[in-house]
């Protein structure tokens, strides 16, 4: 199947935040990294708003095709703790750098933080029991220390090997996958 030229455009604009960061995204430079005139580019999106907007939700988009590959399932058909097995998989092994960057520096507005937070809320729901529930305070930490991860990575210049990544990340998978959880 063809790649459309709205979804070309916004995997170049992905590689331009990659590279550069949110603020980066122009017209001349999105179009520039998509081989498009800036006209081509504004035949899509209005104005560089609307371009964000659709970056952040293809972005979200991409993010939960790649949990639900993971659970082998929707995020509506699995466990608790297999929605975080995936998240945590998934944030702590394929993540981009743009991904990374989009939630941290392009999600300042409720609306970009919307497509976000849909994602969030179906496969990794902030904590709201009480302290008592075990089970509950396993997945909230191991979300804690998938997000810990990605957001070292993002914050500094290190960046760890694929192996070592894989590793913790199934070091914290493993503290969800009890029979209990």
């Amino acid at each position: 199947m063809r790649t459309s030229k709205r979804t070309q455009i916004l995997e170049a604009a992905a590689r331009v935040v990659g590279r550069e960061g949110v603020k980066s995204v122009t017209f001349d430079s999105v179009a520039a990294e998509a081989g498009l005139t800036k006209g081509g580019l504004l035949y899509h999106f209005a104005s560089r708003d609307d371009l964000v907007q659709a970056i952040h939700q293809h972005l979200a988009d991409q993010w939960e095709a790649q949990m639900t590959a993971a659970a082998g399932k929707p995020a509506h058909e699995a466990t608790p703790a297999e929605r975080l097995t995936a998240y945590t998989r998934v944030t702590t092994q394929s993540s981009t750098r743009a991904e990374l960057l989009f939630m941290l520096e392009g999600s300042t507005t409720p609306e970009h933080a919307a497509p976000w937070d849909a994602v969030m809320q179906r496969w990794a729901p902030p904590l709201t029991t009480d302290a008592d529930d075990s089970d509950a305070l396993d997945q909230f930490i191991a979300r804690l220390a998938a997000d810990g991860l990605w957001l070292y990575e993002s914050l500094t210049a290190e960046q760890l090997t694929p192996q070592l990544r894989r590793a913790i990340a199934e070091r914290i998978a493993s503290t969800l996958n009890r029979d209990d959880a």
